[in-house]
């Protein structure tokens, strides 16, 4: 009976020790992701706006484009990938965003950028 209070204060004392390193990596993995997502966005220095296809505009057919774009150090867009959206409308949006400018950086960076298109506006 002795060795039964010795045995649940070295189980607590693991609990706690668990506790406390699984607290710690939580604290590092929120933060670093926070890190992560805060990191600052370019300056964009030129902007086109994408035209609405006619077709579309005419048969009311509108919706939301996702794109992600990849700039270059330099300031230009280098990559545009289509993240969802009708064909016709991401294509438009792509041209548009393709002849986008951003303020020069040390390095490149990822973006995403959406694009509402509504017929009745």
């Amino acid at each position: 009976m002795q060795n039964r209070p010795i045995q649940t204060r070295l189980a607590v004392r693991s609990i706690r020790r668990l506790m406390a390193t699984f607290g710690l990596w939580l604290i590092f993995s929120l933060s670093s992701r926070a890190h992560a997502q805060t990191k600052t966005l370019r300056k964009l220095s030129y902007k086109e706006n994408p035209g609405y296809p006619l077709t579309l505009r005419e048969a009311h057919i509108g919706g939301v484009v996702r794109l992600e774009i990849l700039i270059s150090a330099k300031g230009t867009v280098d990559t545009v990938t289509p993240l969802g959206g009708n064909p016709v409308l991401v294509e438009a949006a792509s041209a548009a965003v393709r002849k986008w400018k951003y303020v020069p950086a040390d390095t490149e960076t990822k973006t995403q950028v959406e694009f509402t298109f509504d017929p009745k506006r």
